[in-house]
């Protein structure tokens, strides 16, 4: 990760509980790590993490890592697990159970990027304070 603010990472083994666990640590990070600066949407990064570990769950088991870093009001949210299979962002489809993840992830962050690493691959998602977020445009990777 680069310089932020504050940094924060977790591996998880990728069994049960694991969301939830991940969650709890980003609401802690995210307490912990608030200033003055405007501050990104709890419920939306929570969301965000969530949707990202969950597919690290189902579609990579084994280990995966979580990696948050903080910046003004930017909030890099990083999953990296052992598959080199992207995730697939399909079209929207409301009569379709489940298969919304990389959907709501990319509608919610400015951008979303997935990247190989040495074991698998890392999907990035970036998020900015809502005041920030409507004075740029959102840019897809």
């Amino acid at each position: 990760m680069t310089e932020h603010a504050a940094e924060a990472g977790w591996w998880y083994d990728g069994g049960v509980g694991t969301v939830t666990v991940a969650r709890d640590a980003t609401a802690r990070f995210l307490r912990g790590s608030a200033g003055t600066d405007p501050d990104v949407d709890t419920d939306t990064a929570l969301l965000v993490v969530s949707e990202l570990v969950t597919n690290a769950v189902k579609h990579a088991p084994g280990p995966l890592r979580l990696e948050l870093a903080r910046s003004d009001a930017t909030l890099v949210i990083s999953v990296l697990d052992g598959s080199t299979a992207g995730p697939v962002l399909r079209p929207p489809d409301p009569e379709r159970v489940g298969g919304h993840g990389m959907e709501i992830v990319t509608a919610l962050c400015r951008y979303v990027v997935t990247e190989p690493a040495p074991c698998g691959k890392r999907v990035t998602a970036v998020l900015v304070a809502p005041e920030l977020a409507m004075r740029a445009p959102a840019q897809r990777g």
